[in-house]
């Protein structure tokens, strides 16, 4: 790839319903570049993750430190990136346009936003003003070089197990010019088959450990399979781990594991 066009159109190429793309999510520049060593063909940025290396939870990261996080994962691999951006980082449409619009210009490939309010008491935006938001976005996206937009859908991940409905909302994202439709918290590889069958727009699902195997997926016609947090909660595991086996008993059982991840550093970091 040597124009931001060219990682569009990679990307949206690798979308292949059936065969679908892995895309994990790093953290920070090293990760980045150590799995696209590893030969994954596309990467997208966590917000989990990233707050975690500011030393904070999911959702409290800003709007530009988002987007220098996202400019600094494109800078540092030469396979597409898609960027999390949350809700927009703004409830009105016309602040999640202009997110996106930033967005637009960083080199990305991709970009998401999601129907989460922020709101604990009500967490999913109305679907009139939630369509109005992914509709604002989509404008945005075709900006400049484009980006490949997934709009998210985000009832599982907060209560509101209703397939009925997540499915109304992300064939009305569909209709509002979404490129990618994403329910994160699908489980059920009969739920995740009805949403394929009910969209005409590729379908990305979040991977968990109860849920189906990326066999599974690409047999339910699945276009794209994607990680969240997950390595970045792994990674910080094997570190806590590591620590209290050191604080506790004196010994060091991690030097296997630590003799691995610098044979690998040296290998992806040229």
């Amino acid at each position: 790839m040597t124009t931001p066009a060219d990682a569009v159109q990679a990307f949206r190429a690798l979308h292949l319903p059936g065969r679908p793309l892995v895309m994990p999510n790093p953290w920070d520049r090293g990760t980045a570049r150590l799995l696209a060593w590893l030969g994954f063909r596309a990467l997208a940025t966590t917000s989990s993750g990233f707050a975690g290396t500011l030393g904070r939870l999911d959702g409290s990261v800003s709007r530009r430190e988002a987007l220098d996080h996202a400019a600094s994962i494109v800078a540092a691999v030469d396979v597409p990136v898609s960027a999390d951006l949350e809700d927009g980082f703004a409830a009105e449409p016309a602040g999640v346009f202009d997110t996106v619009a930033a967005a637009a210009g960083l080199g990305l490939a991709g970009c998401s936003i999601e129907d989460f309010t922020r709101d604990s008491t009500a967490p999913i935006y109305d679907l009139g003003r939630a369509v109005d938001r992914v509709t604002a976005a989509v404008e945005a996206a075709r900006t400049g070089s484009g980006l490949v937009l997934t709009a998210r859908a985000e009832n599982f991940l907060h209560g509101r197990r209703d397939l009925a409905d997540t499915i109304a909302r992300l064939q009305a994202y569909q209709e509002a010019g979404a490129d990618v439709l994403y329910a994160p918290g699908l489980i059920s590889i009969e739920d995740v088959r009805r949403l394929v069958a009910s969209v005409d727009r590729p379908v990305n699902v979040l991977a968990v450990a109860q849920g189906p195997t990326v066999g599974d997926l690409a047999e339910a016609g699945v276009a794209r399979v994607s990680l969240g947090g997950a390595l970045s909660f792994a990674a910080l595991g094997a570190l806590a781990r590591a620590g209290r086996e050191l604080l506790e008993q004196g010994t060091y059982g991690f030097s296997e594991l630590a003799a691995e991840g610098r044979r690998a550093a040296a290998a992806s970091f040229r």
